[in-house]
C-alpha cells in the first residue's frame, strides 16, 4: 500500500481551504495550520462576485472561465456551498467602453446580452434608475465566502484532514534545499510538501527561505446592510458603486468589487457609500447601515496570481492571489494535481512561481 503524502496548507481563507479540500479528496494527510479562526482574513472582506469580466487577457480570462465551470462541479461535491447563479447587470463603464467589452468577450464565448433601460428595468426592479444601457451576464453568481470556506474546511475534516487553529506559523523548516514543514508557536509539524495560502502573510514566511515576491495588500471596504426584504435579483456593477444581496438579505456593497478606499475616516466613508448606495434603490427608505469591513487583499505585483513550485527549493507550492472566490475551485484542483502527481495543467503556464525572479 502507498504511503500517503502527508501536506500542511499554511492558511485557511477560500483559497487554503480549496487546496485542502482537494487534496484530502485526493487521498492525501493534510494539516491546515491557521493563525486565526477558520475563513482567513481577506476572504471574510469579499464581495464574492463570480466572474470572468473586465479587462484582463486571454490567458488569465481562460483561466477563470474555466474557474467558473468548477463551481458547479465543487458545489455538487460539497452541497452546503451556498451558491447562486443570478447574473450581472454592469453599467459601470460609459458606453463605447462596455461595448467593446461585449464585443471582446462574446468572441471568446462569454455569454452577454446587450439590454436597454426597459430590459434593466426588468431584470433589476428594485433600481431607481436603471441605465439607458447595461450588459447582463447571466452566467455570472456570487457565494457566501466564509460559508464556503467553512464548508470546504468541513469537507476535508471528513475525510481525514486536521486543522490547526490560532496557530501562528513562525517560519519554515528549510535544510538542504528542502522545506520539510513549518515551526508554529505550538511546535513544528513536519510534512513532504507545505502549500503556502497564506494571502497577505505570505512574502514574509516566503521571504525567511529565500522567496521573495512582491505583493501589495491594497484595503477595500465594503458596507453591510442589516437584512432587508429582496431589493435585488443578481448582482448590480453599477457607476456608483457594485451592489449584491447576500443570502442573509443585506446589501453588500463597495465602489468596485475589491471595495472602496477607506480614506482616512473609515467610518464617513462607509456612511457616505451607504447613502449613495441607498439613492440606487427603490422601495430601501428603510435599510440600515450594520457594519463595514476593510479588507487587505493579496495582490502580486503583476496583478495575476501566483501558483506553483519556486525554482530551487523543493516541498513548497504557492497560491497568492487577488480574485480568490472566482479562482478557488481551479487553483484547489489544479494545485492538488501538481502536488500529488507533478503534472501542471495547462491554464497555470503564465502564472508560475518564478515569473519575478
Amino acid at each position: 500500500m502507498a504511503v500517503q503524502k502527508h501536506i500542511i496548507v499554511v492558511g485557511a481563507g477560500i483559497i487554503g481551504a480549496s487546496v485542502a479540500w482537494h487534496l484530502a479528496k485526493a487521498g492525501a494527510r493534510v494539516t491546515m495550520v491557521a493563525s486565526g479562526s477558520p475563513g482567513g482574513l481577506a476572504t471574510p472582506n469579499s464581495f464574492a462576485w463570480i466572474n470572468a469580466s473586465w479587462g484582463n487577457p486571454k490567458p488569465y480570462f481562460d483561466l477563470r472561465i474555466r474557474s467558473m465551470a468548477e463551481w458547479a462541479r465543487l458545489a455538487s461535491e460539497v452541497p452546503a456551498i451556498p451558491l447562486q447563479w443570478k447574473g450581472a447587470l454592469c453599467f459601470d463603464l460609459p458606453e463605447a467602453e462596455l461595448e467593446e467589452f461585449a464585443r471582446q468577450h462574446s468572441a471568446w464565448g462569454y455569454g452577454i446580452r446587450r439590454v436597454g433601460r426597459a430590459e434593466a428595468a426588468r431584470l433589476e426592479p428594485g433600481l431607481a434608475q436603471p441605465p439607458e444601457f447595461a450588459l447582463h451576464v447571466p452566467g455570472e453568481g456570487a457565494t457566501e465566502p466564509v460559508a464556503t470556506t467553512l464548508a470546504l474546511i468541513a469537507g476535508a475534516e471528513s475525510r481525514g484532514a486536521a486543522v490547526h487553529a490560532a496557530t501562528e506559523v513562525r517560519g519554515l523548516m528549510h535544510e538542504g534545499g528542502r522545506v520539510r514543514g513549518v515551526q508554529t508557536d505550538a511546535g513544528t509539524i513536519e510534512a513532504d510538501d507545505v502549500v503556502i495560502a497564506a494571502g497577505t502573510g505570505s512574502a514574509e514566511l516566503l521571504a525567511g527561505v529565500g522567496v521573495a515576491f512582491e505583493i501589495d495588500t491594497p484595503a477595500g471596504l465594503l458596507v453591510h446592510s442589516r437584512p432587508h426584504a429582496p431589493l435585488l435579483k443578481g448582482l448590480v456593477i453599477g457607476e456608483i458603486a457594485h451592489v449584491r444581496q447576500t443570502a442573509e438579505r443585506r446589501i453588500v456593497a463597495g465602489s468596485d468589487f475589491g471595495g472602496t478606499e477607506p480614506g482616512n475616516d473609515a467610518a464617513a466613508t462607509a456612511r457616505s457609500l451607504f447613502d449613495a448606495v441607498r439613492k440606487m434603490l427603490a422601495g430601501a427608505d428603510e435599510l440600515a447601515l450594520d457594519f463595514h469591513t476593510i479588507g487587505y487583499r493579496p495582490m502580486p505585483a503583476d496583478g495575476f496570481p501566483i501558483i506553483g513550485r519556486p525554482a530551487g527549493i523543493q516541498g513548497l507550492y504557492v497560491t497568492v492571489m487577488h480574485s480568490g472566490v472566482t479562482l478557488a475551485p481551479a487553483v484547489g484542483l489544479f494545485a492538488a494535481e501538481e502536488i500529488l502527481s507533478g503534472a501542471r495543467n495547462e491554464l497555470l503556464a503564465a502564472y508560475g512561481a518564478d515569473r519575478f525572479a
